[in-house]
C-alpha cells in the first residue's frame, strides 16, 4: 500500500446492501480492499484503493448498486499517507501541545476531512476514529503547535461543514498530558 494513487469509499445505511456493493465494486475495476465492515449504527462501508480511473469506476459501480441506501461517499486522489495511517492506529509521541478534534456525522466526512487537515498545516494526525462506539459519528484528532492546530481544524471542518455533516470541532491548546494519555 505504499505507492497509493487513489482512495475511495461509500457508507451505505444497510449492510446487506453494503455487502453487495462491495462485490460490485472489486468487480468493476482492478481495486484492492481497504475496508469491508460493519459499523454503528448498522451502516457498512466499502473502502478500495488503486488508480484514480479504477476507484472512481469502482465507486461509481457501488453507488448504482445501493443508490438507496447512500450515507455518505468520496474518491480521494493522492491521500495524504497519515490518513491511512490513523485509520487503523494512532501514533504513540506526538509533537506539539495542541490538540484538534473533528467531529463529523460520517465516517466518509471525517476521512476526506482528515486528509485537508494534514494537508493545509503542519500536524500530527493522531488517529481517525470511524463510527465503532460513538454512534455512528466519526473523528480525527490532530496534535502539534496551537497555529498550525487551529488552521489544520478550520480547513478540515470547513470541509465537512460543506457537505452539512460537521458535528463538531474544538482547539485544546495546552491539554493535559493526562488527557492525552487516555485519548492516544
Amino acid at each position: 500500500m505504499a505507492n497509493i494513487q487513489a482512495v475511495g469509499m461509500i457508507e451505505f445505511n444497510s449492510i446487506a446492501v453494503g455487502i453487495e456493493a462491495a462485490d460490485h465494486m472489486v468487480k468493476a475495476a482492478d481495486v484492492e480492499t481497504l475496508m469491508v465492515k460493519s459499523i454503528c449504527p448498522g451502516k457498512f462501508v466499502v473502502a478500495i484503493y488503486s488508480t484514480v480511473a479504477a476507484v472512481q469506476a469502482s465507486v461509481d459501480a457501488g453507488m448504482a448498486a445501493g443508490v438507496d441506501t447512500l450515507v455518505d461517499h468520496f474518491v480521494i486522489p493522492n491521500i495524504d499517507p497519515a490518513v491511512i495511517t490513523a485509520m487503523g492506529s494512532s501514533i504513540s509521541s506526538p509533537r506539539g501541545s495542541a490538540v484538534g478534534v473533528v467531529e463529523t456525522f460520517s465516517a466518509a466526512s471525517c476521512i476526506v476531512a482528515a486528509d485537508v487537515a494534514v494537508k493545509t498545516a503542519d500536524v500530527d494526525l493522531l488517529e481517525v476514529r470511524i463510527a465503532m462506539g460513538v454512534g455512528g459519528k466519526a473523528f480525527y484528532i490532530v496534535t502539534g503547535d496551537v497555529g498550525p492546530v487551529e488552521m489544520s481544524v478550520g480547513a478540515g471542518a470547513a470541509s465537512a461543514a460543506a457537505k452539512g455533516l460537521l458535528v463538531r470541532k474544538t482547539v485544546i491548546p495546552s491539554i493535559s498530558e493526562q488527557v492525552l494519555r487516555h485519548i492516544m
